[in-house]
């Protein structure tokens, strides 16, 4: 229960107000509901003749005694109804009372749930809101960490779980409450004795339910978190289709999605039995109840030694099983919320993830590059072993230095460190003589542009692609960003132009067309540092001559952060740096390193070769 609290202290207070009201036309309608009953006492005293409903007299209102003063005068006026138009057409006349009661309260009922509504929906939202926020604001280091499937089992399953299970289940949970006060307020007042009979009985049907509810808790965290693996392998089967198709693997993925599936089933299976168990369990524990309130009570009547005659009793039962609904629906209510506590508790996981790349309290002012990037004994890790050791490295203005060296050197890495997409664990990196680490990170990223080995684009259109990264951009400035990348006459080719759509991740264009793009993307944002990921080195010779003419244009004027794979395309580079082994073992002019016949010289062979 602290749980669910606590996802309404979070989430709750933007809609208060919505609360308040529901909470007041819950009150109205248990009170109603109250009075309708009210009305059944002197309609049996009538019809059975049990009761003395004309011996009554007027009583003037006293606030100290208004429970006796209340039902003196209502047994009064019914009294003088009857005689003066009949017990039928009184019978009649309390009848419409109840109808009108009835429909007062019921209009009241559906008023609460009208204010409940966009607290439950807006709820919802935020929660999705939050997630997916938390997930922009992550690191790239967390999800290379974790699975992609999972992460998208948390933002889509376990929030629609939180909705369909939580927040379906708000309307009871703030309405039965309200409902059982106000009906046990009434036994109270009609006879304190056998309602404090009723209270020890209802804990102990209280406390079974619950072992059952706690056990259901278990079990579907267990659930969600098997659906997130079912969403990992989807992703994984649409993302590896062309492989699993050439390897003719469709019956290993197959049969490892259908284990998945049925462990799935399995757990499916055990959550919804242990939830169907509520209804029947609650229906028999408050039927048992009742018989045993009836025994009880009855027992007290006939023996002589109540408090209440025959017809306050039944008045008394029918309050009481007036509250068996509400105490079936509350808990059958928890059953969900516990399921919906389990999807909490993974949603919870995700945004409190701590994320390592935080702004500095006192962020330094970083707007442009005057002098240069310097990289100071720079030592990094991802996990135990460290991948670059004490790096040094000077980037002057302007200069074009390329970074080469086998795979796994640790090229990408050193890369990636500029932009902070990690962090340093020894060292630093400084920007005119600024740490990156004293600048906030969208400063930092708003002075470089990438263009990576994948080109990665967006199911949108071109203009929507190429001005991903800048505000208010118009056609003509991003048709000159497209001209200057090679890419406008292509693109022009296109039934509908610069409006034509892509596809999912630019399924529709070649790669070279997709470089092109994702540089285009570049040009228009015009960035005084640009860092280049092996952004030539997936493409045929005819694309690779085009991509390369536009990075040249796009490199002029700039400084340039280069990833090699291939060395034909940074001949010409002010500065060539060797990794190898996460160290810097060599660095100069491409011509230099040839003659010191090193480890570039031996990667310039094995090219040629």
């Amino acid at each position: 229960m602290k749980e669910f609290i606590s996802i309404l202290r979070r989430f709750v207070p933007p809609y208060k107000h919505y609360l308040a009201l529901n909470i007041f036309f819950n009150i109205l309608a248990s009170l109603l509901t109250l009075f309708s009953f009210a009305t059944i006492m002197p309609i049996l005293e009538m019809l059975f003749k049990t009761g003395n409903v004309g011996e009554y007299t007027y009583m003037a209102w006293d606030m100290s005694n208004i429970k006796d003063v209340a039902i003196n005068n209502f047994y009064y006026i019914t009294a003088q109804a009857i005689e003066h138009y009949g017990a039928s057409i009184t019978i009649l006349f309390l009848g419409i009372f109840l109808t009108v009661t009835t429909a007062l309260k019921t209009g009241s009922a559906y008023l609460s749930s009208f204010f409940l509504i966009p607290l439950r929906n807006g709820v919802v939202r935020d929660i999705r809101a939050h997630v997916h926020d938390k997930v922009l604001s992550l690191p790239i280091g967390f999800f290379t960490n974790e699975r992609k499937g999972d992460i998208m089992a948390r933002m889509t399953g376990d929030t629609a779980e939180v909705e369909t299970s939580i927040m379906s289940s708000l309307e009871m949970i703030f309405k039965d409450p309200i409902m059982i006060i106000v009906c046990l307020t009434m036994m109270f007042l009609i006879s304190w004795q056998l309602t404090l009979f009723v209270l020890i009985l209802l804990p102990t049907a209280g406390l079974l339910m619950g072992r059952v509810g706690r056990s259901l808790k278990r079990k579907s965290t267990d659930l969600q978190s098997c659906w997130g693996f079912i969403m990992s392998s989807i992703e994984e089967t649409l993302g590896g289709m062309r492989i699993i198709k050439a390897f003719n693997a469709e019956g290993k993925i197959a049969t490892r999605f259908n284990g998945i599936l049925n462990n799935y089933f399995n757990l499916g299976t055990r959550v919804a039995r242990r939830q169907a168990l509520a209804h029947p369990m609650s229906e028999f524990l408050g039927t048992a109840t009742i018989v045993i309130v009836l025994w009880f009570g009855g027992s007290l009547i006939l023996s002589g030694s109540s408090t209440i005659d025959a017809a306050q009793f039944i008045y008394f039962l029918v309050i009481f099983y007036s509250i068996i609904n509400p105490v079936k629906d509350l808990s059958k209510g928890m059953y969900a919320v516990q399921r919906g506590l389990a999807a909490m508790e993974r949603v919870d996981k995700l945004l409190s993830t701590p994320n390592p790349i935080q702004d500095p309290e006192k962020p330094a002012q970083l707007t442009a590059l005057n002098e240069g990037i310097e990289y100071r004994n720079v030592s990094f890790k991802y996990s135990n072993d460290y991948v670059l050791r004490n790096i040094s490295l000077n980037i002057k203005r302007g200069q074009t230095v390329a970074l080469v060296g086998q795979s796994g050197s640790g090229k990408t890495t050193l890369a990636d460190l500029l932009p902070r997409f990690y962090d340093v664990n020894e060292g630093g990196i400084f920007i005119d003589g600024i740490n990156i680490k004293d600048v906030k990170v969208h400063d930092l990223r708003n002075l470089m542009g990438n263009v990576n080995q994948e080109a990665i684009l967006f199911n949108d259109t071109f203009f929507n692609n190429i001005a991903f990264g800048v505000k208010d951009a118009t056609l003509e400035q991003v048709m000159e960003a497209a001209r200057i990348a090679n890419a406008h006459n292509f693109i022009m080719e296109t039934p509908d132009g610069y409006n034509t759509n892509i596809g999912d991740r630019g399924c529709l264009l070649s790669g070279g067309q997709r470089q092109r793009i994702s540089i285009a993307r570049a040009i228009l944002k015009n960035p005084p540092i640009l860092i280049l990921d092996e952004a030539t080195s997936a493409l045929d010779t005819e694309s690779e001559r085009l991509v390369q003419e536009a990075l040249e244009k796009l490199m002029r004027n700039r400084t340039t952060l280069v990833v090699a794979h291939r060395l034909s395309t940074i001949r010409n580079a002010d500065l060539i740096c060797v990794v190898h082994e996460g160290r810097i073992v060599e660095q100069g002019k491409h011509d230099e390193l040839v003659a010191k016949d090193g480890y570039y010289k031996h990667l310039v062979d094995m090219q040629k070769f």
